[in-house]
């Protein structure tokens, strides 16, 4: 029996379609845990660096200016509110991942 180029195109195709649902399959096996771990830890370190950014920035205001406290406490909460819109771009971002996923 000889092989007709309709048939090679058949195969070709779905041996397109196989490699596409094992990637797919692929993308998908890293789990819901993990990708939500993945996004918690970045989300804690978000939090923390901007505070931590705003506290040492504060802090250097205060040696500058001899304000004391006023300096650290003004920026410990500048630092909370750039950690807290730097967790919710990142929520942003990764809703519309999700949708796009689907």
């Amino acid at each position: 029996m000889k092989k007709t180029p309709e048939d090679i195109r058949q195969l070709e195709e779905k041996i397109v379609a196989l490699r596409q649902r094992k990637n797919n399959s692929e993308k998908t096996a890293e789990g819901e845990f993990e990708r939500a771990s993945k996004i918690g830890l970045r989300i804690g370190v978000e939090l923390l660096s901007a505070v931590v950014v705003g506290a040492a920035v504060g802090y250097l205001v205060d040696e500058l200016f001899s304000t004391r406290p006023w300096g650290l406490v003004v920026f410990l909460f500048f630092g909370g509110a750039a950690g807290i819109l730097n967790v919710y771009r990142l929520a942003q971002k990764e809703d519309k991942a999700k949708i796009e996923e689907q």
